[in-house]
């Protein structure tokens, strides 16, 4: 028998985050274990707003309620079937991914072996992760790069556009960051859905020439019409993020997209990032690995998948003043996957 507990923390931000779509200081995530059978299993999920769904604490709890009687008679290696059961119970994707997530750290344990290799994923990441800059001034922005930099090694820096107030203001403050980043460090641009189509046309040409690698979610995800000529007419990579929550919407606008940025909350688990993945190879795109306000556990879940995506958007668990989770180590511009069983973290905190 399985039996499923959870502890709630409101997790706090070193500095507040601000995107096209508002600001955030603080956000709540719900930390469960699944135990039986000799073996526990730690699974997060976390709240997320994005314009096509939203996930707050009061669903989150009342999803892990209806999961917690859901799950108990389960086959814990069942994870597919568990899934299915989920599904047809409303679960939403969060939960999906607490559960899922759960369950492959259960496996882990029980084996004896860290999740990557349970997967037969190599452990060293293909790239290093990126740090976030959101909207903020110029002199904003660049101090919040001062403060990444006292990690040590930077190598990606991904930058928040789209601001109310303009495309000339990101430009200003775009200039400003590039003056002080690391000659070394990739540089992407995420719009979340701020701009229109002539503005993301315009700033693909105008970033093209400034070095940057891409451009996450420029249009929002109901400007669905204008996908297909931006795909034609911007001169860098498009990355969609809100557009693409799963492997069925990657199926229907991959063809008008460069890449896909794939999250374990918005898409349901590690089981679902890997159909996500098989989807995107299939159409030849580049894929990304991103986060919400996840915590140490939920980004270690994502990166156990780290040498199969090209770019690696992991950096919420270093912005966070109170990480109930532990065992995720930045090292020279690397997160590193563990070699302890199953996803390799535990709680820092009684």
């Amino acid at each position: 028998m399985l039996t499923l507990s959870y502890r709630t923390f409101e997790l706090q931000k070193k500095i507040a985050l601000a995107i096209s779509r508002g600001k955030a200081a603080s956000s709540h995530s719900v930390i469960i274990a699944i135990q039986g059978y000799g073996a526990v299993g730690l699974g997060e999920a976390a709240e997320f707003d994005i314009p096509s769904h939203s996930e707050s604490l009061p669903k989150l709890l009342a999803d892990i309620e209806t999961a917690s009687v859901a799950i108990e008679t389960c086959d814990p290696f069942d994870r597919h079937g568990i899934e299915e059961s989920l599904i047809e119970s409303g679960i939403g994707s969060s939960v999906m991914n607490a559960i899922d997530m759960a369950l492959f750290d259960w496996a882990g344990h029980s084996l004896k072996i860290p999740v990557w290799k349970l997967l037969g994923i190599k452990p060293r990441p293909r790239s290093p992760i990126s740090v976030t800059i959101g909207l903020n001034t110029p002199q904003g922005a660049v101090d919040r790069l001062k403060a990444w930099l006292e990690l040590g090694t930077i190598r990606g820096i991904k930058i928040k556009m789209g601001s109310p107030s303009g495309i000339h203001s990101d430009q200003v403050m775009f200039d400003a960051i590039r003056e002080i980043a690391p000659a070394h460090a990739y540089i992407g641009v995420d719009a979340n859905g701020g701009w229109n189509l002539e503005q993301a046309i315009e700033m693909s040409e105008w970033l093209r020439a400034r070095g940057v690698v891409h451009i996450e979610q420029p249009l929002a995800p109901e400007n669905v019409a204008s996908f297909p000529e931006l795909f034609d007419r911007t001169q860098l990579p498009i990355f969609l993020d809100e557009s693409c929550c799963n492997s069925e919407q990657i199926a229907q606008h991959g063809r008008h997209c460069h890449g896909v940025n794939i999250k374990l909350t918005k898409c349901g688990g590690l089981s679902e990032a890997l159909r996500m993945l098989a989807v995107a190879r299939s159409m030849n795109l580049q894929t990304m690995l991103g986060c919400y306000g996840n915590t140490a556990l939920g980004n270690a879940a994502a990166h156990q998948l780290a040498s199969l995506v090209d770019f690696i958007d992991l950096d919420s668990h270093l912005n966070l003043t109170n990480d109930p989770t532990s065992g995720l180590e930045f090292d020279d511009g690397y997160l590193l996957n563990s070699d302890k069983p199953g996803l390799g973290v535990d709680y820092v905190e009684s």
